[in-house]
């Protein structure tokens, strides 16, 4: 698949959940302490950033998304500090207010961006701090195109059935990041994203990726979801669905700093993505690429929209162009971990023409990615006799990575692409000109283990030879 950045600006989310203010305290710590062994922290600076279902409201927000969050906080100071960073980014609070419980606040001491300790100021809400929420919610879910549960388990989710009957009425999606082993309490939602340990602690450990495919589309129909991400650290992300061949994203972080978030971010750039239109699975892809930004970055982090812009951009013009066959079997194992077809095409390329062009234009359509694979030097001199090739390998592959319908260039110094064709394993192996299927090197090969073959014929009267024969005729 090829990444596309939504429009993000046209969607509207409403966020129901766990909301906490997370504190950071950082300073320098040159000594430890003479009344215990542990590490004496000056504390220089201190910031305020919301977290828990507030991560989730910013950094949709972040975006340039409209995000509409309902919690439970205390009649306290950070309270108002809460609603006042939520408001100032852009998202429209409706907060109820216990009388006798403070707001959620976590507490991490910071030195040498490392977190040495965190402290948890908190009691759950219970049915009386939570009354007003089934109608608050009501009266704002008809302005909605995605309802968002984060559940983090500190009581403000009490009655998650009623919350999903009524994201169902609605007839919107409705996204859950669970808590806790009991996954019945959200049957009917649209799609669960839990990680591997919450996902494992619900099924059971999974010793395979047949396993864990298997076990999740159980748990699927016992809980009548439409999918299931589950989120796998360095692992990536697997996407389930049960009339769908399972998602297999690889993880995208360079540099894993800090995952504090990174459930949140997922999800809402998840939710965002798919109430701005995108499928599940361009969505699950956006927001995977998100994931590996926000882990590069300390404690509970919002990924801006033109942060992602950039970064799908980047992944857009990433591993395209002229490579070896070692970078070229790379990239094709993440296009096909994306779900994207690989199309692959050989030949000598000689002399580009419009007959090149035309037909290498109709390859394209028939997949994601088109490989070209052209023969080196002494396999054209050898294929067509002294003189060929006119132009080096070097200069063909130029031509060819000029083409906006080729994606990758990559030489081979054989007479045929046939150890390509192995490393590679491409969806569909398409030959240009007079061939039949039969006559297709490698079709056999590429058939064996159920790809395609086709063949496409050049434009009429192109062909490298019949230019070579009118060069000669006008050089007489």
């Amino acid at each position: 698949m090829k990444l596309e950045m939504p429009p993000f600006q046209q969607a509207k989310l409403l966020v129901i959940g766990d909301v906490m203010l997370d504190r950071y305290w950082h300073g320098a710590a040159s000594r430890i302490s003479p009344e215990a062994p542990v590490p004496v922290v000056r504390v220089g600076n201190q910031e305020d950033r919301p977290g828990g279902a507030g991560n989730v409201a910013l950094n949709i927000a972040a975006l340039g998304s409209a995000a509409t969050l309902i919690g439970v906080v205390g009649q306290d100071d950070n309270a108002q500090d809460l609603e006042s960073r939520l408001t100032a980014a852009g998202v429209y609070c409706e907060f109820l207010r216990s009388a006798d419980k403070p707001t959620i606040t976590k507490l991490r001491v910071i030195s040498q961006h490392q977190q040495l300790i965190r402290l948890d100021f908190e009691n759950n809400f219970d049915q009386e701090d939570i009354g007003d929420l089934q109608a608050k919610s009501a009266s704002l879910l008809p302005s909605a195109q995605v309802l968002v549960l984060s559940d983090y388990g500190k009581g403000a989710l009490q009655d998650i059935p009623s919350l999903i009957d009524l994201g169902r009425t609605q007839g919107i999606p409705i996204i859950v990041d669970p808590k806790g082993v009991d996954f019945q309490k959200y049957r009917g939602a649209t799609l669960l994203t839990p990680n591997l340990s919450e996902f494992e602690t619900v099924v059971g450990p999974c010793a395979n990726e047949e396993e864990l495919v298997s076990k999740g589309l159980k748990l699927m129909q016992d809980l009548n979801l439409q999918a299931i991400l589950i989120t796998r650290g360095e692992h990536g992300m697997t996407l389930l669905r049960p009339d769908s061949a399972e998602l297999h994203l690889p993880a995208r972080a360079r540099e894993v700093f800090d995952v504090t978030g990174a459930g949140d971010t997922v999800i809402s750039v998840l939710a965002s993505a798919i109430a701005a239109g995108d499928g599940l699975a361009d969505a699950t892809a956006i927001a995977n690429l998100a994931a590996g930004l926000v882990v590069g970055k300390l404690g509970t982090a919002a990924i801006s929209g033109p942060e992602l812009r950039r970064a799908i951009l980047a992944e857009q013009n990433s591993g395209h162009g002229v490579m070896t066959a070692e970078q070229l079997q790379i990239a094709v194992q993440d296009a096909k971990a994306h779900g994207e077809k690989i199309v692959f095409t050989n030949g000598c390329f000689d002399i580009i023409h419009a007959g090149h062009v035309g037909y290498l234009s109709e390859a394209k359509k028939l997949g994601d990615r088109l490989v070209v694979a052209i023969n080196g030097d002494d396999s054209v001199a050898r294929l067509k006799g002294p003189g060929r090739p006119i132009n080096p390998v070097e200069r063909r592959m130029t031509v060819l990575d000029g083409l906006e319908a080729v994606d990758w260039v990559v030489s081979f110094s054989e007479d045929t692409p046939e150890s390509l064709l192995q490393s590679l394993q491409p969806d569909i192996l398409v030959k240009g000109g007079d061939y039949s299927l039969d006559q297709v090197v490698g079709g056999e090969y590429v058939k064996s283990y159920g790809g395609e073959v086709k063949a496409l014929e050049f434009l009429d009267d192109c062909s490298t030879s019949a230019i070579m024969e009118k060069m000669k005729d006008s050089a007489e």
